[in-house]
């Protein structure tokens, strides 16, 4: 796996804007905010390392419940984080409250799932579990 970011300053007057070419051939705009010199202009690349890590734990828990068996036909992931107050300003506290729905979902299905994506196969999140503690909610909708 590869990814290479660059700077778009170096283009122009951009401020903190940078580009992310991804491998498997896509871009990722990211941006900081104004008081580092930022201009708001695309997520932050903390919010993009969140939101990768909600993707690569939702990814785990469809393709869970589909093997399984299982109808669902929705899944989100509200994460919410902490970060340190010093530099490096890692995340200290995340939580991941899953919304997940389907037809005829058990609650201990559901559940297997999440904590088989993050015990077991989500990359992201066994990165961030080293200085994060990793919490974990649930809420079925019957559809």
């Amino acid at each position: 796996m590869e990814c290479t970011v660059s700077w778009l300053g170096a283009a122009g007057p951009s401020g903190m804007s940078f580009v992310a070419e991804t491998g498997s051939g896509h871009v990722v705009v990211m941006d900081g905010a104004p008081d580092g010199g930022g201009r708001n202009l695309a997520p932050r690349p903390m919010e993009t390392l969140l939101a990768g890590t909600g993707g690569c734990t939702a990814y785990d828990v469809v393709l869970i419940l589909q093997r399984g068996r299982h109808d669902v036909r929705g899944c989100r992931v509200v994460l919410k984080a902490d970060r340190a107050v010093a530099d490096p300003k890692v995340f200290t506290a995340i939580n991941f409250h899953f919304v997940v729905s389907g037809r005829g979902l058990k609650p201990e299905v559901v559940e297997r799932a999440v904590h088989l994506s993050h015990e077991k196969y989500c990359s992201a999140t066994a990165m961030l579990v080293k200085t994060a503690a990793i919490t974990t909610s649930l809420e079925l909708i019957e559809v």
